[in-house]
């Protein structure tokens, strides 16, 4: 890859990872569009909590993953809420720079075309031989072309 892939690379890798390990955390606290129109019919308190009403939150239940180390947003363990959000944002980041690098990097080594001895991508996939040139003469319209190619076989 050139240096300028690289460092195109390098540059969007690095504000992905500023944009998750800080922006992430003055993102809006508010419920997105689907968590408020199920929160519709039913009335909730200061704290989200459901009181009254009759909505489709109300038969939620808690994921199968909900306990896992990255859940709501945050790293389990780490107590102070804007590193935590900071770092489960890098980590996604890495996480899915890892395996997106590594499909890139598989389809890289399966397939492909081949290129000759200067880098260029050479049709049909196979090498040219460096010795045999090949020319293109304009056709004529009484075939002289095909004639002169018959002759050379």
């Amino acid at each position: 890859m050139k240096n300028r892939s690289w460092a195109f690379l390098a540059g969007g890798l690095l504000v992905a990872l500023l944009l998750a390990g800080v922006v992430s955390n003055y993102a809006s606290s508010h419920p997105d569009g689907l968590d408020s129109s199920l929160l519709k019919g039913c009335t909730v308190d200061a704290d989200d909590t459901i009181v009254g009403g009759s909505c489709p939150a109300q038969q939620a239940k808690d994921h199968e993953l909900g306990d896992s180390p990255l859940a709501d947003y945050g790293v389990r363990g780490i107590e102070n809420s804007f590193v935590s959000t900071g770092l489960s944002g890098v980590l996604g980041v890495l996480v899915t720079f890892a395996v997106g690098a590594g499909g890139f990097w598989l389809l890289r080594r399966r397939g492909g075309t081949a290129t000759d001895g200067d880098g260029t991508t050479v049709a049909g996939g196979t090498p040219t031989d460096p010795d045999e040139t090949t020319t293109t003469e304009p056709a004529s319209s009484d075939g002289d072309v095909r004639r002169r190619a018959d002759a050379a076989s």
